[in-house]
């Protein structure tokens, strides 16, 4: 097998193939932003004089024509080629000879891979970023248009008092703030560029670091060679947190979804082409969509949990668990993008019951509307909040079944133009 390290002495093959592992598939996500981090590095060498001018347009114009094949899908590992690094460079080296071998000149693969997965990792929290922001605004809008339905409120499962389905849409809209503040966390902690830091303890060479952290669209340097290593897995850490978030916001929407769509409920539904069957009772329209969103999200949040135990205990410095990061935090990403995907076709197709708290069972709701009309006709409120005890419990309430709530963030005040402004702060904008 092709590799950059490769000596004399040929490797077990059972030791070759453990170790490699599922690096080469995972490797492939990284192809764009390896080529785009060579560009970069040959750009400065040409500036410290490692690289001619013609030798670097000879790179230059090969790894443009390698990014092209990338972007088309014809971009392949070859079957003895151990992974992304080894593959490009094999590539230039066959294609203009001996200055391929020059583009490693100042560098380890060790901030090699680590640049490309800071690169890979922004991309990939600005797409999450933009899907959540999709999925907010048809929350809001959806606030807005069933904003006047009203719902049961529940505390301990159990009814409490009255909420709306504006209410409870805009809820889950302002909870995705929260989840953008976690995005743009990881992104500060990803977007630092640690190409030059070698092995992690620099280099002889005089590298140009501002001038690659300018040329990758990095915010900052990870200055300290040492602290460009130490952030293997806080990096990865920091990103699966903010997913996890994210996650932790969708499996309580779909755990309500799954809930409402309940018989016993029968607050939302959807169309059949959205739901399942059973094999042997033929009314059933199963939420398997949601439960299975609900179950990735569970999944989702276990992600932070498994990257903090693969780094426990490792001194400062490179160590080959480092390459297992891949295999626990991108299919969480693939996840998430997934996920986001089916909860926006669902909230799409929803279709909402009228009239659901007309039913005589939701009467309580309004106890505590009761109780604080009668406060504000001048009764205390521990002595309203008995007299309409003691009628719950003889059957003396009647619900009067009027809501009347003003204050901002309340059904009558939901206030959407406010948290849809707070969603442009919390993105930037």
């Amino acid at each position: 097998m092709s590799k950059l390290w490769k000596k004399e002495v040929d490797v077990n093959t059972l030791v070759d193939e453990f170790t490699v592992g599922k690096d080469r598939d995972l490797d492939l996500r990284l192809a764009y932003f390896d080529v785009k981090g060579s560009m970069a590095h040959i750009k400065m060498l040409n500036s410290i004089s490692l690289l001619t001018d013609s030798e670097l347009a000879i790179l230059t114009r090969e790894l443009q024509r390698i990014l092209s094949e990338i972007e088309v899908g014809s971009f392949a590992l070859g079957n003895d080629v151990e992974d992304i690094h080894s593959q490009v460079e094999l590539m230039l080296t066959e294609r203009v000879g001996e200055i391929g071998k020059k583009i490693h000149s100042g560098r380890s693969r060790n901030d090699q891979v680590l640049t490309d997965i800071k690169l890979y990792l922004k991309w990939e929290l600005g797409l999450v970023t933009e899907e959540v922001k999709v999925l907010f605004d048809l929350l809001l809008d959806l606030s807005e248009k069933h904003k006047d339905v009203l719902i049961p409120g529940y505390t301990h499962t159990q009814i409490a008092m009255p909420s709306s389905f504006g209410l409870w849409f805009g809820a889950y809209a302002e909870g995705l703030i929260d989840d953008v503040y976690m995005l743009g966390a990881a992104l500060k902690v990803t977007d630092q560029n640690p190409l030059g830091s070698a092995a992690g303890y620099g280099s002889s060479f005089p590298l140009d670091r501002d001038m690659t952290t300018h040329e990758l669209g990095f915010s900052q340097l990870n200055i300290n060679s040492v602290a460009a290593q130490l952030s293997r897995g806080k990096c990865e850490r920091s990103v699966a947190m903010a997913i996890s978030c994210l996650a932790s916001t969708l499996n309580k929407l779909a755990s309500d979804a799954i809930l409402f769509m309940c018989g016993n409920f029968g607050f939302i539904s959807f169309p059949e082409q959205l739901t399942t069957g059973s094999s042997i009772m033929p009314h059933k329209k199963n939420p398997d969509v949601w439960e299975i969103i609900r179950g990735r999200c569970n999944i989702i949040q276990s992600i932070p949990n498994e990257i903090a135990l693969l780094s426990t205990n490792l001194m400062h410095g490179y160590h080959r668990d480092f390459q297992l990061y891949k295999e626990i935090l991108f299919p969480a990403i693939d996840d998430i993008h997934k996920v986001l995907a089916m909860t926006k076709l669902m909230l799409e197709n929803i279709q909402v019951a009228k009239g659901i708290v007309n039913d005589p069972k939701y009467d309580y709701l309004y106890t505590v509307e009761e109780v604080n009309r009668r406060v504000l006709e001048g009764v205390p409120f521990r002595d309203a909040y008995l007299q309409v005890g003691k009628e719950v419990a003889n059957g003396l309430f009647k619900a009067g079944k009027k809501v009347t709530h003003t204050h901002k963030g309340s059904m009558g005040n939901l206030s959407n133009s406010e948290i849809r402004n707070k969603m442009e702060k919390a993105l930037g904008n």
